[in-house]
């Protein structure tokens, strides 16, 4: 006898429900590994309970729903290993945008653009420049991606930082 689950709160399409699970758990599981490394590299930069609390909002069904989708699609990840959101659909896309600014330790939460077309990045407070190197170096230790160093010094030009928040990170990683 075949149970067929539904999850209609979690996806529009007709799968198995033991399939979805799959996918529900994969992500769960990304999420939870992540959170237990930031909680790690945050405690040595001290602020712990910004690292138990580090991408909560992952967990609400706002985020959770469009992450799933894009690990279903499978084409969405550069060769980075990161998710390329020139790939992604507008929910993703928005699921991005939102996540940023829900959660300051991210520098595009800092990053106001101005109706002129400038962009004016903002310094950041100093618990969300730790919090932003502990997510950071948190990634760095997944066997597919780059060295915090190598990452940054390759992505440096990309990240709008205000100067004093460049200055204090890459006081941090020794550059």
């Amino acid at each position: 006898m075949d149970i067929q689950l539904k999850f209609s709160c979690w996806t529009d399409e007709k799968e198995s429900g033991l399939l979805i699970m799959k996918y529900h758990l994969q992500y769960v599981s990304a999420v939870l590994r992540h959170k237990w490394y930031v909680f790690q590299e945050a405690c040595k930069l001290g602020i712990p309970w910004r690292g138990l609390l580090h991408d909560f909002t992952k967990l609400t069904p706002g985020e959770w729903r469009p992450r799933v989708r894009a690990m279903r699609a499978g084409n969405l990840r550069g060769a980075d290993g990161r998710i390329d959101l020139n790939r992604a659909n507008d929910e993703l896309a928005l699921c991005w945008l939102r996540h940023y600014h829900r959660n300051s330790h991210h520098w595009q939460h800092w990053v106001v653009c101005l109706d002129n077309g400038t962009v004016r990045p903002l310094p950041m407070p100093d618990a969300d420049r730790r919090e932003m190197l502990a997510d950071w170096l948190a990634v760095s230790r997944q066997p597919d991606r780059l060295d915090m160093i190598p990452w940054y010094q390759q992505n440096k030009e990309h990240l709008l930082l205000h100067p004093v928040t460049r200055q204090w990170l890459e006081q941090k990683l020794g550059l």
